[in-house]
């Protein structure tokens, strides 16, 4: 009788894990960046064909990626976050901190507009635990804070203000706007809020 022991499924192989081919890491990048300008330009539901379609690919291969809608939603959310909530540094390297401030609000505006055309789905999915529910009101303060902090030491923005309270005024107008369909009144009060950012003079 063999004294060998059966080897364990899944081990002594001494193979890796599959990585994803190149392609088809192009292919969910071009599917995520296709759902992104395609939320961002309904305020309904988002036809999944017709994203498949801009993409340049299949519904079958949009499928394989993404098996549902929640997950294709919670994946552009995703993406969307880690941009507008990452941005600060590059932005502070870039520009002065008042004027790295004004463009990441623009941003910040850009990404709540992007959740138009999926705030539906996420609010369903968050409800029922299908889509992890993220810490975005924390990441965003976390950039904010980053921007005021470099403002208040080169003394081109306030060092009084709650980084907490901007993203719930940022919050507020861009919610506000977008339901409005007001992108021109979206710059307006982004100028208002920079105003109250800036240090008042002396006197």
């Amino acid at each position: 009788m063999s004294s060998v022991e059966p080897t364990p499924r899944g081990t002594g192989t001494g193979k890796k894990p599959r990585t994803p081919r190149a392609d088809a890491l192009r292919n969910r990048d071009r599917l995520v960046q296709a759902a992104r300008a395609a939320f961002a330009a309904s305020d309904g539901t988002v036809p999944l064909e017709g994203i498949a379609r801009e993409a340049g690919v299949g519904i079958g291969t949009l499928y394989r990626h993404f098996p549902t809608r929640e997950a294709l939603v919670e994946a552009v959310y995703a993406a969307e976050l880690d941009d507008v909530a990452g941005s600060a540094p590059a932005l502070l390297e870039a520009l002065p901190p008042d004027a790295a401030l004004r463009a990441w609000m623009e941003r910040y505006a850009a990404f709540v507009a992007t959740k138009r055309g999926m705030a539906d789905t996420l609010r369903a999915g968050w409800a029922s635990g299908r889509i992890a529910t993220p810490a975005t009101r924390e990441r965003i303060t976390t950039a904010v804070a980053t921007i005021l902090a470099s403002g208040a030491e080169a003394g081109s923005l306030r060092s009084d203000v709650e980084p907490y309270d901007v993203t719930v005024m940022l919050l507020g107008i861009f919610l506000v706007s977008t339901a409005d369909d007001a992108s021109d009144r979206t710059g307006r009060l982004i100028d208002l809020v920079m105003d109250a950012l800036r240090p008042t003079a002396a006197g």
